[in-house]
């Protein structure tokens, strides 16, 4: 979903499992689908993981624990904090489709595999890095309180746990930037320069 990156403050999910691949966050049978509906995707993110053979939520998976079963389109958990080396295997674009659609706007991680972090940023999900005693913090925050926030400043490229009051700074793409901040996508931002297109083509 196309929206304007600013100042997010969030309660947070968290997924303290390292090397969570593309297959486990969107099964390899989904891929198949026909739409890029985001409902679609959202519904099946981590599909086998949430849910068993008949269709019926597991107890013991976060997202279906009473702290944390609300999604992000319920105006809480915009944040998902996940473990080191997030979105690595395949390429597939469908696993940034699938975190998007179910509403976060913000995955934080101490590494993300180089392909899944693109697509996150181009599906207007925003990958944030952090160290590894960061993320160790955070985890800790928001099992002893999950109703703990953080606080993602994309314009300062600044994100806080807000219950300790630590920060740390977070690199992101300059152009990929401006794109966030101004809810626009690739063929977007090409419109916005049609006028220094047209002028420089006029000028040749």
């Amino acid at each position: 979903m196309k929206q304007k990156f600013d100042i997010i403050q969030s309660t947070c999910i968290p997924l303290p499992l390292e090397n969570v691949d593309t297959d486990q966050i969107i099964p390899a049978r989904f891929l198949k689908a026909t739409t890029r509906d985001e409902k679609f995707f959202g519904d099946n993110l981590f599909r086998d993981w949430r849910f068993d053979k008949d269709d019926q939520p597991k107890a013991d998976f976060v997202f279906n624990q009473p702290d944390f079963c609300q999604a992000p389109s319920e105006g809480v958990h915009q944040v998902l904090v996940a473990g080191k080396n997030f979105g690595s295997g395949s390429s597939r674009e469908h696993a940034a489709w699938a975190i998007a659609g179910y509403g976060f706007r913000v995955v934080i991680s101490s590494f993300f595999a180089d392909i899944h972090k693109n697509n996150e940023l181009n599906n207007f999900v925003l990958p944030v890095v952090v160290s590894e005693d960061f993320l160790a913090e955070l985890f800790a925050t928001i099992k002893a309180d999950p109703s703990a926030q953080v606080k993602v400043d994309v314009p300062a490229q600044v994100v806080t746990n807000l219950t300790t009051g630590r920060s740390e700074s977070f690199e992101i793409n300059g152009y990929k930037k401006y794109c966030l901040l101004n809810a626009l996508d690739d063929i977007d931002y090409l419109l916005e320069q049609k006028a220094k297109i047209e002028a420089f083509e006029a000028g040749r």
